[in-house]
């Protein structure tokens, strides 16, 4: 079947290209000619393992095309998705839907025959209704269907989410829809992959529900974590009994810096706001949001204390600066709050990260970038693990401490231990919700 995909995003190009793995005839639409250009080349603008060969496999298979021109894209495409940025709105927390309904206009307006338009893009509850109002009174005389299609997809293994799903959520009101959403997944129907199909308000539900949750299971370990630096527990030990409860689970359960990234930051404070439109509070995630943040704060007072109380004058390498390893977004890391008070305090900031440079040489300032974590040590006061990047945990501590001016070490993804620190010869090391070297 014929699929357009509008928006080139992270959403919108993976799911694009996956479709057409699929065996569809997908043609992927962005108003930016830059973005087209680079695509039509075969060039891939974001940064997501084994994308750029499954992009070139599909071109090269006749599967998968790129345009400006949506009502080329859209003609005799039997669904159209639509899966532009709903950024977290400036001053209230409201997701912004400004896209998504521009878009749905322009559709409606290019449209001449039967479609499901499908929401891709992370919308509060209520927003596939608005989005089919958009449309009937931009072509009053089109035959339409609205579903909402919520994406799962984890940075850095995205192809592998879109490919074996834990579920897909489709939410829908029609048989005719919902033969339309079948053809489009039937690769998964066939493989017997978990298909959520529901109500329009119980999709856009579903996707806030498990992101509102992930969220507060990284924020229950951390505060977690602080208990245990105070009592003298060990963060990873919980952690691992914690897991093995099949009630609970071992996933997200990881003691670090706080979380960030494209949907967790957004969504929860999105999902706090319906709760204060439809006068029922989401109390708990207002709370994941403030602990979360409270979170990034109490990693700068650590390393402020392994810098004798300033940052002044003190050089500090910092290994990492997305917010997560195999993937290039630095939307919300943790190094956006953590760095800046760094070079605010004085601090000679090299950072190293092996996607993050072309994004962070403009969102963090007066930062120097050196290529690998033995050129950032050299000279160094403080090492800082921010992401854990697989080149970041066979690290020759015993170099990086030698070439240390003061050999001190903050492990935010507890990669090594104390242990591992004393032996290379660091004179200090903290991380998070174990016990530091030395002891307190």
């Amino acid at each position: 079947m014929r699929i357009a995909m509008i928006g080139t995003g992270y959403v919108g190009l993976v799911s694009g290209v996956c479709f057409s793995d699929f065996g569809h005839d997908v043609v992927c639409v962005d108003k930016d000619a830059s973005k087209i250009g680079r695509l039509e080349k075969g060039g891939v603008p974001i940064y997501e393992p084994g994308l750029d060969a499954l992009l070139a496999r599909n071109v090269a298979a006749g599967r998968l095309s790129f345009t400006q021109d949506l009502k080329a894209a859209i003609t005799g495409a039997e669904a159209v998705f639509i899966a532009v940025g709903t950024p977290t709105r400036r001053g209230d927390g409201h997701a912004d839907l400004t896209y998504v309904m521009a878009a749905a206009e322009e559709i409606a307006k290019a449209a001449t025959d039967y479609l499901v338009i499908v929401t891709k893009s992370t919308v509060p509850v209520g927003t596939n209704r608005k989005v089919a109002e958009v449309v009937r009174r931009a072509n009053p005389d089109l035959d339409f269907d609205v579903a909402s299609n919520p994406e799962f997809l984890r940075e850095g293994a995205a192809i592998d989410d879109f490919m074996r799903p834990d579920r897909v959520v489709v939410g829908i009101e029609t048989e005719r829809a919902s033969k339309v959403m079948e053809d489009v997944y039937r690769p998964l129907f066939l493989r017997d992959f978990p298909i959520v199909t529901t109500d329009l308000e119980s999709a856009e539900m579903i996707k806030y529900a498990a992101n509102a949750f992930l969220a507060t299971k990284i924020t229950f370990i951390n505060e977690i974590a602080a208990l245990c630096e105070k009592t003298g527990a060990d963060v990873r030990e919980v952690s691992k009994g914690m897991g093995l409860d099949g009630r609970i689970g071992n996933k997200f359960l990881h003691a670090g810096p706080g979380y960030g990234g494209s949907c967790f930051p957004k969504d929860t404070s999105a999902l706090a706001r319906i709760g204060q439109d439809y006068a029922s509070p989401m109390t708990i995630t207002e709370a994941v949001i403030e602990v979360n943040e409270r979170v990034k704060r109490r990693m700068i007072e650590k390393l402020r204390d392994l810098c004798g109380g300033s940052f002044n004058g003190k050089k500090i390498a910092v290994l990492g600066v997305t917010f997560k390893p195999n993937t290039d977004d630095m939307r919300d890391a943790p190094s956006l709050t953590i760095v800046p008070a760094l070079v605010g305090g004085g601090a000679k900031v090299h950072a190293v990260d092996p996607q993050g440079r072309r994004e962070g040489e403009t969102l963090l300032p007066n930062v120097a970038w050196d290529a690998d974590a033995y050129t950032a040590s050299e000279g160094a006061d403080l090492v800082v693990i921010l992401t854990e990047w697989n080149e970041f945990r066979a690290l020759d501590l015993g170099r990086i401490a030698a070439s240390m001016a003061n050999a001190r070490m903050a492990d935010f993804r507890n990669i090594y231990s104390a242990k591992d620190a004393e032996e290379a010869g660091f004179a200090a090391y903290v991380s998070v919700g174990r016990r530091p070297f030395p002891a307190e």
